[in-house]
């Protein structure tokens, strides 16, 4: 059952999102994706995988024993805060921070968290970045990143 709460909790917070962001462009047009597209897409694959924890069959007691409230509230301080410190501490090492108690909350070990945190991190900021030239605030790495 709490598969389908949380479920229901990530489909109402990706429409929240997505209604957030739907306005958002750049004063300036020098991004040829824009403000836009990293929130909805996070709201997109958010909404996909609520819509599936609500629609999936119901094998036995739950798929994966359900998801008790201690991490799903584990997971939301982190996402708050992860909002709260984007700009400080830039997209790296905020997403890097990020992942480890969502790592944590979900039965992972704290290397393995954080050494996956910093890889997405990284990688979604060249992806994002360099590859989409969607500028990314580089916070505490400014100087070694060349600034943002």
């Amino acid at each position: 059952m709490s598969d389908r709460i949380l479920g229901a909790v990530c489909v109402v917070a990706a429409a929240g999102m997505a209604w957030t962001a739907k306005d958002y462009a750049a004063p300036i047009s020098y991004e040829p994706v824009g403000p836009r597209a990293f929130p909805l897409l996070l709201s997109t694959l958010t909404a996909v995988g609520g819509a599936w924890l609500l629609a999936k069959p119901r094998a036995g007691s739950d798929a994966f024993g359900g998801v008790p409230w201690r991490r799903v509230g584990l997971s939301a301080l982190a996402v708050v805060l992860y909002a709260a410190l984007f700009q400080a501490l830039g997209f790296i090492v905020a997403t890097a921070l990020m992942a480890l108690p969502l790592g944590l909350a979900f039965g992972g070990h704290w290397r393995q968290s954080l050494l996956c945190g910093i890889g997405l991190g990284i990688g979604l900021f060249v992806l994002f970045d360099k590859g989409l030239d969607v500028v990314l605030p580089t916070g505490v790495l400014a100087f070694a990143l060349g600034g943002h």
